[in-house]
């Protein structure tokens, strides 16, 4: 896990992540394309409750994506 300073919306901040996530966040980033900070404050604003701190809100908005992914993935093969 590694803690990395990033800026949120103008102001600075820091987030603790595994490098597969972000390593994943930046491509999700990159596939839109917006910028990395741009993804994070999107993932930030989009928090609904406080309870969920962001770094974890970064890991679930992963998650959630790639099971989308997955998901449409299953879709195009049984389309077949």
């Amino acid at each position: 896990m590694r803690r990395r300073s990033v800026t949120i919306d103008g102001h600075r901040t820091s987030i603790s992540l595994e490098d597969s996530f972000w390593t994943e966040l930046v491509r999700l980033a990159r596939e839109r394309p917006v910028s990395l900070n741009t993804l994070l404050s999107e993932v930030d604003r989009a928090r609904t409750s406080e309870d969920v701190n962001l770094s974890s809100a970064l890991r679930l908005y992963v998650l959630g994506e790639l099971v989308k992914k997955r998901d449409a993935t299953r879709v195009d093969l049984i389309a077949l």
